[in-house]
């Protein structure tokens, strides 16, 4: 699957569950709360590296991905476009 088919899958996830009453500021928090997760979930494996804490990890890191491309949806905005720019504009740039 790639980005767009996601974002479409997002879509009509959220439209079948009712997710897609919430507002953009209850979506943010959403993330938020899925990130805190993530940190959560990645402490618990620096301190026990198994196999099913790292399983829990990807299940936290879908959940960020799943947020952030509802969020785009609910602003209209097209993150493989998005992607695209964004690689365009990284190969052009440099760090210092």
């Amino acid at each position: 699957m790639n980005a767009a088919e996601f974002q479409q899958y997002v879509r009509q996830f959220s439209e079948e569950k009712g997710f897609d009453t919430s507002t953009i500021e209850q979506r943010t928090l959403y993330l938020m709360t899925e990130v805190g997760e993530l940190a959560k979930e990645v402490l618990s494996v620096s301190f026990h590296p198994d196999r099913e804490k790292r399983e829990n990890l990807g299940y936290e890191m879908y959940d960020v991905v799943w947020n952030i491309f509802d969020l785009a949806n609910k602003l209209g905005i097209d993150l493989e476009q998005a992607f695209r720019r964004k690689l365009e504009i990284n190969e052009r740039r440099t760090w210092e």
